[in-house]
């Protein structure tokens, strides 16, 4: 009991401490986050008004250049394309404590939303995101039960949707302690960084980054599920999952 309490207050001050970090500078405008890929540029609008701590979360990451040399790990045409775990090796790199699902009061699932993907625990949002490429529905938040908890989008891409949709369709197969759906053809984030407006407003994606990723360390797979199903992400200790829907 003791440590479950010691547990809860530490994520609790941990969100704490990343918001009041994060809010005032996101006080005027959005924030924005370039994502500069061996596929091309993506450029993400952030939206703390609805989901403030995911996107202190999240930029946290890009600031402490976590992002830089991480894989693409999974594709899925029509589905989503997810990144932000693994290096060139797909070895899992060291996270940040979880957060809290925010996805009960977040945007929906929409194509060209970014979501943070979690294992089957809600509080277990770490780094892992994903960019929607259809009108996902069955990820939207419901009520608070297993399997319907939802999945909190927290941006929307403003360009290099055209990206996402190439590196879609890359083909795949098994790879690491993946049993399918990683890119044969690396997709590497080369930087992910903070974005001011007047450099975002032309908002024209560039072509392919040159990727020479360093290495960290340890996190588990975490994943969104395929289209259709209505069952939450993969718990950590799963590296051969299934996508049954449970209902």
């Amino acid at each position: 009991m003791v440590k479950r309490v010691a547990r809860t207050f530490f994520g609790v001050a941990l969100g704490s401490a990343l918001a009041q970090a994060v809010t005032p500078g996101l006080a005027n405008a959005a924030p924005f986050v370039e994502l500069l890929t061996t596929e091309g540029r993506i450029v993400l609008e952030l939206h703390p008004e609805s989901a403030p701590l995911t996107v202190a979360n999240f930029l946290a990451y890009v600031d402490d250049g976590f992002y830089d040399g991480t894989l693409v790990h999974r594709a899925i045409p029509g589905f989503a394309v997810q990144a932000g775990g693994y290096d060139a090796e797909l070895n899992p790199r060291q996270t940040r404590e979880p957060i809290d699902n925010e996805a009960p009061a977040c945007l929906k699932n929409r194509r060209g939303t970014v979501a943070m993907a979690r294992s089957l625990e809600p509080r277990s949002t770490t780094s892992q995101f994903f960019v929607n490429l259809d009108d996902n529905k069955h990820l939207d938040y419901v009520r608070p039960q297993p399997g319907y908890e939802g999945y909190c989008a927290f941006a929307t891409v403003v360009a290099g949707m055209d990206v996402v949709e190439r590196m879609s369709r890359i083909p795949t197969g098994p790879a690491g302690v993946f049993a399918s759906d990683v890119p044969l053809q690396p997709v590497t984030i080369a930087r992910a960084q903070r974005g001011e407006p007047p450099m975002i407003a032309a908002l024209e994606p560039s072509g392919p980054a040159d990727a020479n990723p360093p290495k960290k360390a340890v996190s588990g797979p975490t994943m969104v599920r395929r289209p259709g199903k209505r069952a939450d992400t993969l718990a950590a200790n799963r590296p051969n999952p299934t996508s049954k829907d449970p209902r």
